[in-house]
């Protein structure tokens, strides 16, 4: 965060010094740069690369960085009113919708002004990313002999073998597809195992990523009331008769965003009403990394307790290190496996193999287990300084569970507030962002929520401000 800080810092101070030089001027050399302006040759080569990109700048290999020269004349603006026509002939027709709504999932990806507390994101804030790790990892994988050259289609097979492991139970790699993360992956399985129109069940409320992804592929979400205990299964039965539905997507271990943990008398009902409606439960396992330092013994996945390939499960080891770190296993046994990896292939060929390398060297070095210990505590302690500020200064947000995973806790706004929006809102005046509950439920709520991230933002000191800050902005609307 504070490299990219410097980056933007010095290519603001170069772009405002541009009109020194004439166009075609030479600028400093970069060892210039350094000293002058007193940071590191990657912030300068970043700050240029910046400049280069926004066309101010020109680099010539060998020559040195040039003032670029600007164009004599503006480029004639087009008209694309046209397309309008072309991109909406028919819609009403479409049994899989053209245009997709991503704003649930854009307020998760999308980074706020620095000086707004991020209470949004869905990642590690970078100082709890193990980039030395990452970075030691990329530099051994390009060394491997074949790198860089074409990976099998399902993954390799030692990338495989390591998530079956982790998975346990009778899971093969022979069972295992690598994925480009899980979004990806989740969007391959319900390709795989439902039709345009037809039903898919959904936890309520539930993650905005998958519900984008069902509606994109022209499937109806109907959902299922969770609690602290996960989903109910009498209301799953009960879903899966009226509505025939051969899929239901779930969230056993710290769900999100209410962070229940699936009860263990509820774990094989779940499986045994989904193998009686003849249906396949997809099991997103996307923070099990991410588990908090006083959490216990965690259950196992429901796919290692399933021997009739029941479960689709999709775990992940972007959340536990980047956002960029897309690397996935999408698991699965039977006739469905074929499906599943010829939709991969179709879409996206492979995971890209530097990857796949840098990923095996990663988890098998000794600074994984070290990191995960040290996301384990240090979340702990962020879930902690959040609890604890919401209950001195806003008492009257309901918390009705506190998980011990994840990254984010689930609100609930006083009874009849019917003020989401407005508390979402006046808070991003008050210098907090935060995420409204409504796109987390696929039909009417019962109440107003929000969802607080502590893993974002740097430190227990970031989130008691913000804390205050969302105090101000309570005081302004609730």
């Amino acid at each position: 965060m504070q490299e990219r800080s410097s980056v933007d810092e010095l290519a603001e101070r170069l772009r405002s010094e541009l009109n020194r030089y004439s166009p075609g001027g030479k600028l400093p050399s970069s060892r210039a740069l350094v000293e002058q302006y007193r940071v590191s040759p990657v912030t300068v080569s970043r700050a240029l690369a910046q400049l280069a990109a926004e066309g101010l700048v020109v680099t010539r290999p060998g020559a040195g960085v040039f003032r670029a020269v600007p164009r004599t004349t503006a480029a004639p603006v087009g008209d694309t009113s046209w397309q309008e026509v072309a991109l909406s002939a028919d819609a009403s027709t479409d049994l899989v919708p053209r245009s997709v709504d991503a704003s649930g999932v854009l307020v998760s990806l999308t980074e706020p002004p620095p000086e707004v507390i991020e209470f949004t994101g869905g990642y590690l804030h970078p100082s709890l990313q193990p980039e030395q790790a990452l970075a030691a990892a990329l530099s051994r994988a390009a060394r491997r002999p074949g790198a860089w050259g074409r990976p099998p289609m399902e993954g390799l097979t030692e990338l495989r073998s390591w998530f079956a492991r982790s998975i346990g139970g009778s899971v093969t790699a022979a069972e295992v597809l690598i994925a480009a993360g899980g979004q990806s992956a989740l969007t391959i399985a319900l390709r795989a195992l439902a039709s345009p129109g037809a039903p898919v069940l959904v936890e309520s409320p539930t993650y905005p990523g998958m519900l984008a992804i069902a509606r994109a592929a022209g499937l109806r979400p109907v959902p299922v009331p969770v609690d602290p205990d996960g989903v109910k299964p009498e209301l799953l039965a009960d879903a899966f008769r009226a509505t025939g539905a051969r899929v239901f997507v779930c969230q056993p271990l710290f769900q999100n965003p209410t962070g229940a943990v699936l009860a263990p008398e509820r774990r094989g009902e779940v499986l045994r009403i989904a193998r009686e409606a003849g249906a396949f439960v997809v099991e997103d396992d996307f923070v099990r990394r991410l588990v908090h330092a006083d959490a216990g013994e965690l259950p196992r996945p429901l796919a290692a307790e399933d021997a009739d390939g029941v479960v689709v499960h999709v775990c992940s080891l972007t959340k536990a290190t980047s956002p960029s770190f897309r690397v996935c296993a999408l698991v699965a046994r039977g006739p469905v496996l074929e499906r599943l990896r010829a939709i991969q292939v179709v879409d996206t060929f492979f995971v890209p193999r530097p990857l796949q390398e840098a990923a095996l060297e990663l988890v098998g070095s000794a600074a994984w287990p070290r990191h995960l210990r040290g996301i384990s505590a240090d979340l702990k302690t962020r879930r902690d300084a959040m609890t604890a500020a919401l209950g001195l200064h806003l008492p009257e947000l309901a918390l009705p569970h506190i998980p011990s995973g994840g990254y984010h806790l689930w609100l609930r706004l006083p009874d009849g507030s019917g003020r989401e929006a407005a508390l979402t809102a006046a808070a991003l005046r008050a210098g907090v962002a935060i995420t409204p509950g409504r796109p987390y439920f696929s039909a009417e709520p019962p109440a107003g929520h929000v969802r607080l991230s502590f893993a974002a933002v740097a430190g227990s000191g970031e989130i008691a401000e913000g804390v205050r800050r969302l105090r101000q902005a309570a005081d302004e609307v609730l």
